[in-house]
């Protein structure tokens, strides 16, 4: 396998978007709240975010496969792997995957504390709250991602949404403000969904292992209520944000991206095969980055319009 493939795999690539998104979102909020704009910032804390992000998901894969949840996802039957699988299959070292594990971290402090000089000390308040919750999701002795109770969906929300719209704007204005707060509310939710839709994949092998996802405690087929309620209210949130004036009224347009997963969900049933989640899990990260690229669009138009 070529290095590149081998780290789009092991750093799941295909999941940075819904940490870009936010970031961008947080930015142009700050352009249209304060007409503050610095490309070096802007990069920065784009580089600094997405190597958080990485960092997050290998972090994921090194406990996961420590814990022994990861092993047997992949050989429980019925269960589908979310991991790279490379620790599983021997391709990567636990150490060689600590080694560049560790690295992303480093160059997400370094990045951090460059913005921290420059924008202020709130930015390192947010971002040891992200890297704790980023490192103790699974990681002992805390592992609140294995407790079930909604701890884990409360810090990705948090985690991709909060932190990354409200300190891409902090970062640009030296200041907080309600409207990068309230814009965060829909994309971090559906973010959450994306993480909530994928244990559903392998939720009895988690089960096996004593990981307490909400899908394991509530069981499948409550589970997947949870996963429409939690989706309306996504979009709930995006009309509230309307109502409060931080996003024009066509902004409004942004709940088309809600398709994608509603045609997911018209195709199951109150329990199914796991394979029949993957596409909900696509439909997740579509909606998710559908939303906050509208709203980032009515944004502009709000401002250049």
């Amino acid at each position: 396998m070529k290095k590149w493939e081998l780290f789009k795999r092991l750093a799941r690539l295909y999941s940075i978007p819904v940490m870009i998104v936010p970031v961008i979102l947080g930015t142009v909020a700050a352009y249209a709240v304060e007409k503050e704009f610095h490309w070096f910032l802007f990069l920065l804390t784009l580089i600094g975010a997405v190597s958080a992000h990485i960092f997050s998901n290998l972090v994921n894969d090194l406990w996961d496969y420590r814990n022994g949840t990861d092993t047997k996802a992949t050989e429980g039957e019925g269960s589908i792997s979310t991991h790279s699988g490379f620790l599983t299959s021997g391709l990567i070292t636990e150490k060689r995957l600590a080694n560049i594990t560790w690295g992303f971290l480093l160059l997400a402090v370094l990045c951090g504390l460059v913005l921290t000089i420059v924008s202020g000390w709130p930015i390192l308040v947010l971002a040891l709250i992200g890297a704790l919750i980023a490192y103790f999701y699974v990681a002992p002795p805390i592992k609140f991602g294995y407790r079930g109770k909604g701890y884990s969906e409360i810090g990705i929300f948090i985690s991709f949404g909060i932190l990354p719209v409200l300190g891409a704007y902090y970062v640009q204005t030296g200041q907080f403000h309600l409207t990068p707060l309230l814009l965060s509310f829909p994309v971090g939710m559906l973010t959450t969904m994306l993480l909530f839709n994928h244990h559903f994949l392998h939720w009895r092998a988690d089960r096996d292992t004593g990981k307490k996802t909400l899908v394991v405690m509530w069981g499948e087929e409550k589970g997947l209520r949870l996963s429409k309620l939690m989706t309306t209210l996504a979009y709930v949130f995006l009309v509230i944000t309307v109502l409060m004036g931080a996003l024009p009224i066509y902004g409004l347009v942004a709940i088309i991206s809600v398709v994608p997963l509603y045609k997911v969900y018209k195709t199951l049933g109150k329990t199914n095969p796991s394979e029949a989640y993957l596409p909900l899990m696509g439909a997740s990260l579509q909606s998710s980055m559908l939303c906050g690229l509208i709203m980032t669009v009515a944004l502009l138009i709000q401002v250049f319009g």
